[in-house]
């Protein structure tokens, strides 16, 4: 059994309007110095497998094809 984090961001480029208001509403509660917030996705995903090299190559079409938008998105995979 592997246990996978997979993150998920906006790209640098792509505005990220959650972020936006997490720093205004961060501001209206009195916690001051937050430059900025980007706001992404968390996976936590267990796989039945002890083939590390096929889990990253299933993981990396999983991410391709369903968990990121490559487009505007970024993703990293760890596996313990």
């Amino acid at each position: 059994m592997a246990r996978v984090v997979v993150h998920v961001m906006p790209k640098a480029e792509i505005l990220d309007p959650q972020g936006q208001a997490i720093v205004g509403a961060l501001g209206s509660l009195g916690f001051e110095g937050v430059g900025s917030v980007r706001q992404g996705k968390v996976f936590d995903i267990e796989l039945d497998t002890t083939d590390r090299a096929k889990a990253e190559k299933d993981l990396k079409a999983v991410c391709d094809r369903l968990l990121a938008n490559t487009v505007i998105e970024n993703y990293s995979v760890a596996i313990d």
